[in-house]
C-alpha cells in the first residue's frame, strides 16, 4: 500500500523543508505555511523514498525528509509514472497531478547539499482539490486516471 512517510514545509522558496507531525492541505492553496502555497499549479510537491534511496547510495551523509524540498515524502507508488491529470487521495485530501519534474535553478541549495537533485527527474507537483490534515502513515490512492484501474501499474515504474 502506498503511504505518506513525511510531510514537510519551508517558509522560503529554494530551501530544504523540515518535517512536521502533520500539515493542513488547503483546497486551491497547498500546505498552509509553505512558501510554495498559493493559487497556482505547483501547490504541493511529492517525492518517493525510492528516488531518495538512489541518491543516498552515492553519498556519505544521511538524507532526511525535506532535503529535496519535497512537501510529501511517499512510499510504494511510482509518482513520476503518473500522468498529468491523475487524481490522488492523500489521507483525507484530494489532489491532481499538474507537473512531473521541474527545472533545477542555478545555485540550488538542495543540489549543493546532496550532490544531486532528483526532484527535476522524479518529483511531481499537485494542486489541492479537497483539503484535509495529512500525517505520516496516511494512505495514498490513485482515484482517477489511467493508473486507477490497474493498481499493479502504480508499482510497475518503481523498478526503473
Amino acid at each position: 500500500m502506498a503511504k505518506v512517510l513525511a510531510v514537510c514545509r519551508s517558509e522560503r522558496k529554494g530551501t530544504q523543508k523540515h518535517p512536521l507531525p502533520q500539515a493542513e492541505l488547503r483546497a486551491n492553496h497547498g500546505i498552509v505555511g509553505d512558501a510554495h502555497a498559493g493559487p497556482w499549479h505547483r501547490q504541493v510537491s511529492l517525492l518517493g523514498i525510492e528516488s531518495v534511496r538512489k541518491v543516498q547510495e552515492r553519498i556519505s551523509f544521511p538524507l532526511k525528509p525535506g532535503d529535496f524540498a519535497e512537501n510529501i515524502l511517499t512510499e510504494g507508488i511510482c509518482l513520476y509514472a503518473l500522468p498529468v491529470g491523475t487524481r490522488l487521495r492523500i489521507g483525507p485530501a484530494l489532489a491532481e497531478v499538474t507537473q512531473i519534474g521541474k527545472e533545477c535553478h542555478y545555485g540550488c541549495a538542495i543540489r549543493q547539499a546532496a550532490g544531486d537533485c532528483v526532484m527535476p527527474r522524479e518529483g511531481i507537483f499537485v494542486r489541492v482539490l479537497e483539503g484535509g490534515i495529512v500525517r505520516p502513515g496516511d494512505p495514498i490512492a490513485v482515484e482517477e486516471g489511467p493508473e486507477a484501474a490497474d493498481p499493479a501499474a502504480q508499482a510497475a515504474g518503481q523498478e526503473k
